[in-house]
């Protein structure tokens, strides 16, 4: 798919809503011993406030760097990131983040690991904890508040880990293969969890993956990029009627996408499956 002159991807079929977060020919070059490391090539591309992206691409082309970027983790070597507006110099106080561990202190219950994002950001206990008991059980955890993390499964650790990210009520959630290290059934599981937390909280989610099925199925739109320096090999539309059911998987518009997707990879003689 070629891209416009500005550098962005055109996305066929996408209706104008007013962009959350905003990707501005954004570069990032690493500095090293053996000299300057490209990682990615300039960006440029917007997120509509409500939507959720799948990010796919291979092993080092700079998903997870795009990412922390937009978290104001690393700053960018050229361009901007606008989120609602405003440039991104360090990390927002409306962004949560998930990340592929669920990174809970093995020491603190479920609902004290949620509410350790309100202590760090000196908010108060008193009108937050209703919030999380309320992601509790949305998340299915309500009778797991007092429970520590090592007494949960790999799932329920994730969905805690989705909770604390939520509990400030962000208006974007940044997910970096947050399913990665999960065995296939509760994969599956999560995604569908996912897909129902995103419906019901109406955040907008940017979501980097390996698996493309994965990809279309929880994404409104997915962003394919290339190998490192990663750039932008397209942008497609996922016209799939939700909520998406396991059984869509299997059907022919389904298959078509992703085969499409991936024949990016095969073109670039890598694969992430």
């Amino acid at each position: 798919m070629a891209l416009q002159r500005d550098g962005k991807a055109p996305s066929i079929g996408a209706t104008v809503q007013r962009p959350l977060i905003e990707i501005d020919r954004v570069t990032k070059v690493y500095q090293t011993n053996d000299g300057p490391v490209e990682s990615l090539k300039p960006l440029s591309f917007d997120i509509k406030q409500g939507e959720f992206m799948a990010i796919v691409g291979p092993s080092g082309c700079g998903k997870s760097t795009l990412l922390k970027m937009t978290a104001g983790l690393l700053p960018a070597s050229s361009g901007e990131i606008r989120l609602d507006g405003k440039t991104v110099s360090g990390p927002p106080d409306n962004v949560g983040i998930v990340f592929q561990s669920s990174v809970l202190l093995a020491w603190r219950s479920v609902l004290d690991n949620v509410m350790l994002q309100i202590e760090m950001r000196h908010l108060s206990k008193a009108k937050y904890l209703p919030k999380a008991h309320d992601l509790l059980k949305l998340t299915g955890l309500q009778d797991f508040a007092n429970t520590y993390p090592w007494q949960l499964s790999g799932g329920m650790q994730q969905r805690a880990s989705i909770c604390r990210a939520l509990v400030h009520d962000p208006a974007v959630l940044l997910m970096d293969e947050p399913f990665g290290a999960l065995d296939a059934m509760t994969r599956e599981k999560m995604n569908l969890e996912l897909q129902r937390i995103w419906s019901e909280t109406g955040k907008t989610v940017l979501f980097i993956t390996h698996s493309i099925p994965e990809a279309v199925f929880l994404g409104d739109r997915v962003l394919v990029m290339s190998e490192r320096p990663g750039t932008i090999a397209a942008m497609y539309d996922v016209k799939l009627p939700r909520p998406r059911s396991l059984r869509m998987m299997g059907e022919p518009e389904f298959g078509a996408l992703t085969q499409k997707i991936r024949a990016h990879f095969y073109a670039q003689g890598t694969l992430d499956a």
